[in-house]
């Protein structure tokens, strides 16, 4: 069997389209637990008005921003796999029809960078990556819309063999910088090594993992520990509101490399925009994974 251009078209248009309006279930209880836990008044408020939004959002199937970003597909695909059909086409016909069919419609925010003209199409548009795992037989896709406030902070810089302190340096500057501008309490994705475009890639994948998925290195789970607890520190708080509750979660990944380490920081805003599915090579379809 194979899995067809029909299924993929389906699918990840689907993905899309429930990305921007269900805040995962991990999310929804790292956002009740900060609410539990924080002692300023207005964060807590805050906090409160965010549950409540993700709430109203999924069971009237409204969009939790109007801001919903340009599409992204992480792709995993098994090496078993068999493919019946365009695999990019299917993807780019797929956000096509949603784009058309929406209600309410999305905003046009794919925008050439030449012109600054928007639309729905564009060079690369969805943006897609893609990955292997050895010997499945069914491929990982995950949706995670990039939307203003989160996209314009991410950033990334060359350091020459730093220590811990320095990495954490650079991730905690780079917070300062977006302050609340990213739409706090966020997830903090940070990709540490490998070559420049390999960083920010890996950076990607850290804020798509799940935050029930500890790190299995001990120095990283340490790092993202100290590193949650300093950007909480920072007092910007859920919309810039104040309180200790800036991240949610802070999620480090890391590659080998060579002297010339590159370290990149990548946001998802509170609504953690993330969906993913699971489809085998018979035409099963696993949601939300």
């Amino acid at each position: 069997m194979a899995i067809s251009y029909e299924l993929l078209k389906t699918v990840t248009s689907q993905m899309y389209a429930r990305s921007l309006r269900h805040v995962p279930v991990e999310a929804q209880r790292a956002l009740s637990k900060a609410s539990a836990d924080e002692p300023d008044p207005l964060a807590r408020r805050t906090l409160d008005l965010m549950i409540d939004s993700a709430q109203q959002a999924q069971q009237r199937e409204h969009l939790l921003c109007s801001d919903s970003g340009i599409p992204t597909y992480a792709f995993k695909i098994g090496t078993r796999v068999d493919f019946e059909g365009d695999v990019k086409a299917a993807v780019r016909d797929g956000f096509h029809e949603l784009a058309a069919t929406s209600d309410p419609p999305l905003l046009k925010h794919v925008t050439n960078p030449l012109t600054n003209e928007r639309g729905y199409e564009g060079k690369d548009m969805p943006i897609m990556s893609f990955d292997l795992i050895d010997g499945a037989d069914h491929v990982e896709i995950v949706c995670s819309p990039k939307a203003l406030g989160t996209g314009r902070w991410s950033t990334a810089e060359i350091l020459i063999s730093p220590t811990l302190q320095e990495i954490e340096e650079f991730v905690l500057d780079a917070v300062v910088r977006a302050g609340s501008q990213a739409c706090p309490p966020m997830i903090v994705g940070v990709g540490i090594g490998g070559t420049f475009e390999h960083a920010a890639h890996i950076a990607k994948e850290a804020i798509l993992r799940p935050m029930r998925e500890e790190a299995a290195n001990p120095i990283v789970r340490d790092m993202e520990e100290r590193l949650r607890d300093a950007i909480n520190a920072t007092g910007f708080g859920p919309m810039g509101t104040g309180g200790r509750t800036t991240a949610m979660a802070v999620h480090v990944n890391y590659s080998s490399g060579h002297g010339f380490t590159p370290v990149a920081v990548n946001f998802n805003c509170w609504i953690d925009r993330r969906y993913g599915v699971r489809i085998g090579n018979d035409g099963t379809v696993t949601h939300d994974v």
